[in-house]
């Protein structure tokens, strides 16, 4: 009679580890095939996803955006040598040290605004190339 009860029982043990081993297998293909899809798609770049929007994105960058940005940097730089200026007495006590540094400040917003567009593509062009990798 034990003979019977372990043989029942081994087929019922085999058939339920059989059972839960194909339904995991299955999930676990599916969840590695939409890994998949989905690192195609994120991995694409900007011009490869949809070209016409990157354009058009890209010319109102340059049209719009860096010229506000300008302007605004125009105000806020001046304001600042104004500033400057006037702290020291009408320059009475201005050092050409001020000077420089305020020149310094200028150029490097002046090549950050210019370069905006060149440095987020940079950001996205790293982070493709780290999803390519993963």
């Amino acid at each position: 009679m034990d003979f019977l009860l372990e043989a029942l029982t081994n087929w019922l043990k085999e058939m339920l580890v059989g059972g839960i081993m194909s339904n995991l297998s299955g999930m676990f293909d599916s969840v590695n095939q939409q890994v998949a899809d989905i690192s195609v798609q994120v991995g694409q770049t900007p011009q490869g996803w949809n070209g016409s929007i990157f354009n058009m994105i890209e010319n109102l960058s340059n049209s719009i955006m860096v010229p506000i940005a300008g302007v605004i940097l125009a105000i806020v730089m001046t304001v600042d040598l104004i500033q400057m200026i006037a702290d020291k007495n009408n320059l009475h006590d201005v050092d050409t040290w001020m000077i420089f540094k305020w020149v310094f400040k200028s150029a490097a917003a002046i090549l950050i605004v210019t370069n905006t567009w060149n440095i987020v593509m940079g950001v996205f062009d790293m982070a493709q190339s780290v999803v390519a990798q993963a």
